[in-house]
């Protein structure tokens, strides 16, 4: 008969999740991991199998935290001022807790973006397809705009969030916010 878990599965991957943020992947070592979520290895490889499985389902984890930006990206009608205040939802939680800095699914494309780990590259690439699928829609629905211009926007809006996730990184609110102006300022 199977051992009863002595912890909640989602604490512990709560926490696993915010010290994959803090430090990224490979900074992350399984002691730390040992000690942030309270639990030994055996407990953590029995749950997930490996380091990269607790990874990927912190990432998961991650991306169900942020599912109601991208849905409220997704549900709005009004084009770029939807992708503006995306901007500005999907940074305002770096002012409310000073340890958690950027974008943990930037973090990490920035952090594998040179390695073969072929299920974390999947994971980075459907997550960024699909926001800038949501870009090119919101963009789509000024008429005045043509195909052509429609994709440069989404790729120079793609790169600025990028760009948004690594300043959210380091700098100020008010920075952060002269930021997203001057992004939208010509779009």
């Amino acid at each position: 008969m199977a051992r009863k878990k002595q912890y909640n599965e989602t604490e512990v991957l709560e926490k696993a999740m915010r010290l994959f943020w803090k430090n990224g992947y490979e900074t992350t070592s399984m002691q730390m991991l040992e000690k942030e979520m309270g639990i030994n290895k055996f407990s953590i490889y029995a749950s997930f199998g490996s380091k990269q499985g607790l990874f990927l389902e912190s990432l998961k984890h991650y991306k169900s935290k942020v599912h109601a930006i991208l849905d409220k990206l997704k549900k709005g009608t009004n084009g770029v001022e939807d992708i503006k205040q995306f901007f500005y939802d999907s940074v305002s939680s770096n002012f409310k807790d000073d340890n958690l800095k950027g974008c943990l699914v930037t973090n990490t494309y920035n952090e594998f973006s040179e390695k073969d780990d072929e299920l974390i590259q999947e994971q980075m690439h459907f997550f960024m397809d699909n926001l800038k699928a949501l870009i090119t829609e919101k963009l789509q629905m000024d008429a005045s705009k043509d195909e052509e211009t429609i994709k440069k926007q989404a790729n120079y809006l793609l790169l600025a969030k990028h760009g948004l996730a690594a300043a959210a990184r380091v700098n100020t609110k008010a920075e952060i916010e002269d930021y997203i102006e001057m992004t939208f300022k010509n779009i």
